[in-house]
């Protein structure tokens, strides 16, 4: 693992280089980055639903989970969350401007709505593996807990998720082979599932999947979206990508 210096600089790069993408690549990897994180919950789903919750269910689970974000960093993709801590610190060291920041978010953001909604219809509701038994329970149940949620709850919740995500994305950087990759993103996915924090775009395949089973509601999606969103941006780009910027920036002398 290299220090928190190269890592620092490593993700300057790293944000340059996703802005700099060609436009079809960010939609094509946004797609593939909100279908991973999908698939990674819908494992999460199929394995946890059918095990007692005294049995460990809720970690069990959630050390399925982190494959969709390793399926991401190793393979290829685009996930907005995981941008919101890169490319921040790109703007934060006057690589990017600001302007670049936003725009790359916001198309990634659709793209990987896109790709997470698909694999909630496709795998989840048309295949069935969310649409009977005790696995449409546990897709309408955990739906609910997420949207029950009050606005300034869900927004807490999306901070803490995003610090997680935020330095898995930022260890992942620093790990000089796969296997250390893996490593530094699996626990910091798997304990912000484990804890239960709202991450925006599984948020995007769980809900959805409860709509298409007739558990939940566009409106109640769109609503938990919004306050979910920009905790998982301030989670992201102030909790980790500022937070290093600011610590390290010296010692790379970045202005």
């Amino acid at each position: 693992m290299t220090n928190p210096e190269v890592i620092l600089q490593t993700s300057i790069e790293k944000g340059v280089g996703k802005i700099g993408k060609p436009w079809l690549a960010k939609w094509l990897l946004g797609f593939v980055g909100g279908a991973m994180i999908a698939l990674g919950f819908l494992a999460d789903i199929r394995v946890s639903a059918a095990i007692p919750a005294s049995g460990g269910s809720t970690l069990i689970g959630a050390s399925v989970f982190p494959i969709g974000l390793i399926v991401i960093l190793l393979a290829g993709g685009e996930l907005v969350t995981g941008n919101m801590m890169a490319v921040s610190t790109a703007a934060f060291a006057k690589r990017i401007r600001w302007g670049a920041f936003w725009q790359n978010l916001a198309l990634i953001t659709v793209a990987n709505l896109i790709g997470a909604i698909a694999v909630a219809f496709c795998f989840g509701h048309f295949v069935g593996l969310t649409h009977t038994g005790v696995f449409k329970t546990a897709v309408i149940t955990m739906a609910q807990g997420k949207i029950q949620a009050s606005f300034w709850q869900s927004l807490v919740s999306g901070i803490g998720c995003n610090w997680f995500v935020g330095l898995a994305v930022w260890l992942s950087f620093g790990a000089k082979d796969a296997a250390g990759k893996i490593m530094g993103v699996w626990f910091p996915i798997m304990i912000f599932v484990a804890t239960g924090f709202q991450h925006s775009i599984a948020n995007a395949f769980l809900i959805p999947a409860a709509i298409f089973e007739g558990g939940a509601t566009w409106s109640q999606f769109a609503l938990n979206l919004l306050p979910v969103y920009l905790g998982n941006i301030i989670g992201g780009a102030i909790f980790v990508g500022a937070l290093y910027y600011y610590s390290y920036r010296q010692a790379l002398k970045v202005s």
